[in-house]
């Protein structure tokens, strides 16, 4: 499958679940960076650099993105910090604690690894329901 195959499709439920947490271990691979679900959209998504790297205004317009950092995820409505972390080969089982303007909670969530630049969030108990991401470049 390419790379452009699998980090197509993003939706409005899409964008809500990946702000209530994507991260791995730092053990795992170095995963910090800007995530989308559709490589030609890194710059719609994103505004500034390093560590002046914000998510646009209108990100939602263009799919879902995130920014990892360290044990911290940033999102366009939330915040997460990474607790704990399983990882099973390929797959790293996370909890997460998320806040927004409104509320906080614990997330727990499932994340495969495919390669440095491309994972895939899903759920073990359904089965159909998965989002792929890419990285955006420096």
């Amino acid at each position: 499958m390419s790379a452009r195959k699998l980090c197509r499709g993003g939706s409005l439920v899409t964008a809500l679940t990946v702000l209530l947490g994507i991260g791995v271990a730092a053990e795992a691979r170095d995963l910090r960076g800007a995530w989308v679900t559709d490589k030609s959209t890194c710059k719609k998504v994103f505004t500034g650099e390093g560590p002046k790297l914000r998510i646009a205004k209108d990100a939602d317009v263009y799919g879902s993105g995130f920014i990892y950092e360290s044990d911290r995820l940033r999102g366009k409505n939330a915040s997460c910090v990474i607790k704990t972390v399983k990882q099973d080969d390929d797959v790293l089982h996370l909890v997460t604690l998320c806040t927004n303007d409104v509320t906080f909670g614990t997330v727990q969530f499932s994340l495969r690894i495919h390669d440095d630049n491309q994972i895939k969030r899903f759920f073990p108990d359904v089965l159909d329901l998965d989002t792929k991401y890419c990285r955006c470049p420096p």
